[in-house]
């Protein structure tokens, strides 16, 4: 078996968490009068750090008021998100696949890090991810390879021995730059075709696929 690790994106990925981020999205720009934006064009945005999507969303530069609207979403989702995010039904199967494989598991997200354990610790498996790496753990967010080469140093694997597992481009951009092997799963916004021109050893539909590609 080549792989060692698999490491995952979190959004659009591993959970559906598209309604609480809707509800965080929402609540600050109608506060601030963007009442206009679409949901699909807050879900395009879904795998950018927050930063980038207020300023795709609103067209605002000015980092003061970008970093503003950013801790008004991280407060509603501290109330809204844990309880409006769901794995998705083929999630646990994969990861028990992987863990009964004996490859370790881990999650390179732009999310914050504390909100994903909160998300786990509903299914009560936190032990069944060996690491977690959020945005506040790095200083530079995907599609920088930072965060993938900081959780394979932490876990001893080789590019080799790692597939990295997302639904964005953002991540094929990532798997790329850090020259691990990548699996796109479409139950995000991005269609299949969209990751023709990034290097990909599989796009599947959902995650129940994972194993054909890993456990070779």
């Amino acid at each position: 078996m080549k792989y060692k690790a698999v490491l995952f994106d979190f959004d659009y990925t591993l959970a559906n968490s598209e309604k609480g981020i809707l509800m965080c999205f929402r609540h600050v720009l109608n506060t601030h009068g963007y009442e206009n934006i679409s949901d699909e064009a807050i879900k395009k945005t879904i795998g950018m750090t927050l930063q980038n999507a207020f300023k795709e969303l609103t067209g605002i530069e000015d980092m003061t008021i970008i970093e503003a609207y950013r801790n008004e979403y991280i407060s509603r989702a501290d109330i809204v998100m844990t309880p409006n995010t769901k794995l998705y039904p083929e999630t646990l199967p994969a990861l028990e696949k992987l863990r009964e494989a004996g490859i370790q598991i881990g999650i390179i997200s732009t999310k914050l890090r504390y909100r994903i354990e909160a998300i786990f610790e509903v299914y009560e498996l936190p032990d069944w991810i060996s690491i977690i790496v959020g945005s506040e753990d790095v200083k530079t967010n995907k599609p920088s390879p930072e965060g993938l080469l900081y959780a394979m140093n932490v876990l001893g694997v080789s590019k080799e021995e790692v597939l990295y597992v997302g639904d964005n481009i953002i991540d094929a951009k990532t798997a790329q730059s850090a020259g691990v092997d990548f699996v796109a799963v479409t139950t995000g916004t991005n269609k299949a075709e969209d990751f023709t021109e990034y290097p990909c050893k599989k796009v599947i539909c959902n995650l129940s696929y994972l194993a054909d590609v890993a456990l070779k």
